[in-house]
């Protein structure tokens, strides 16, 4: 019996300093003398990351995989954030920053709050109209067969700033001048980063002007509207399965499918985390394919690039 006592004791204390162990490199992983800066989502850490490199310690709040809508923050995350010098939010009213943001500020009172939609005029985003249970749908009429019935009544404007590499170009000169106040001693390496990293930007931009010349005016047709920057900055028409976050009814599913064949779309894009059924039950009634295009990878010209290939191949 004293012999199992004593290799039980010996294993739970093998235990607890592996345990010990993994505590403080999840510790050490935030407690370097790097200052740490915060984001709400992806693309910005690699914003962050062009410009100040190695300088810095990123902290993303919303992980790869999650939705930013639903998303629900970690006691771990909240304890990482009490060491941030920095909070840069997108700043256009997405739902995470929108729900979290004050609890966010709350938890460290002393970190600097970025707002990186500063100096961009947020775009309307376009609300199609809902069948409500029991109401008979006034526009039944009009617009013709094929048309989309748009308005928008709410005010509500289009959170997805980063999706446009010209918005991104502003998100990036708000980051650097953020990373400056609280890193002066860095402001000439992080020009030169940010003033690399612009100039990829355009580049980028160019490329996807390439990638889509001849495709002006054309539509394409996503579960989730993330692409509205995007579709602005390169003439075209984003027409949303998903409309102020609820499912289409069956007469607006009816509406999707006549415009997809009017205008001979072919491809549904659809965004990993986000339900699909919808998508697909169009796509069976149209014959087209449901392709993914992430507006939430980090990786964000090199996604750029692949998301205008995608566009390109599923644009008529």
């Amino acid at each position: 019996m004293n012999r199992s006592v004593m290799l039980f004791a010996l294993f739970l204390s093998l235990g607890l300093v592996i345990i010990s162990g993994c505590v403080d490199r999840q510790e050490a992983s935030f407690s370097s003398d790097k200052p740490v800066v915060a984001v709400s989502i992806l693309p910005q850490a690699e914003f962050v990351e062009k410009i100040a490199g190695d300088q810095v310690r990123v902290l993303v709040m919303v992980p790869q995989g999650a939705d930013p809508h639903t998303y629900e923050i970690t006691s771990g995350q909240l304890r990482d954030l009490s060491k941030a010098e920095m909070y840069v939010k997108v700043g256009s009213g997405m739902d995470f920053e929108n729900v979290w943001m004050d609890r966010l500020i709350a938890q460290n009172t002393d970190m600097l709050i970025v707002d990186s939609s500063s100096g961009i005029e947020l775009r309307a985003m376009e609300v199609h109209s809902h069948d409500e249970e029991g109401e008979a749908d006034e526009h039944d009429e009009e617009p013709g067969a094929g048309e989309q019935n748009v308005t928008n009544t709410t005010g509500a404007k289009d959170p997805h700033i980063w999706t446009s590499p010209q918005e991104a170009k502003i998100m990036v000169g708000n980051i650097y001048e953020g990373l400056i106040q609280i890193d002066p001693d860095n402001q000439e390496l992080y020009m030169q980063n940010r003033d690399a990293y612009l100039a990829e930007l355009d580049a980028a931009d160019a490329m996807i002007k390439e990638t889509l010349a001849g495709k002006e005016g054309s539509s394409f047709i996503v579960y989730h509207p993330s692409w509205g920057y995007f579709a602005e900055d390169y003439g075209l028409d984003q027409v949303s399965v998903e409309m102020e976050g609820k499912e289409p009814s069956a007469k607006d599913m009816q509406r999707l499918i006549d415009t997809a064949k009017e205008k001979n779309i072919t491809v549904i894009f659809v965004q990993p985390g986000f339900s699909a059924t919808s998508s697909k039950a169009i796509a069976s009634e149209i014959n087209a394919e449901v392709v993914t295009v992430d507006p939430l990878a980090k990786d964000y010209i090199d996604n750029l690039a692949k998301v205008s290939e995608a566009f390109e191949k599923g644009l008529a």
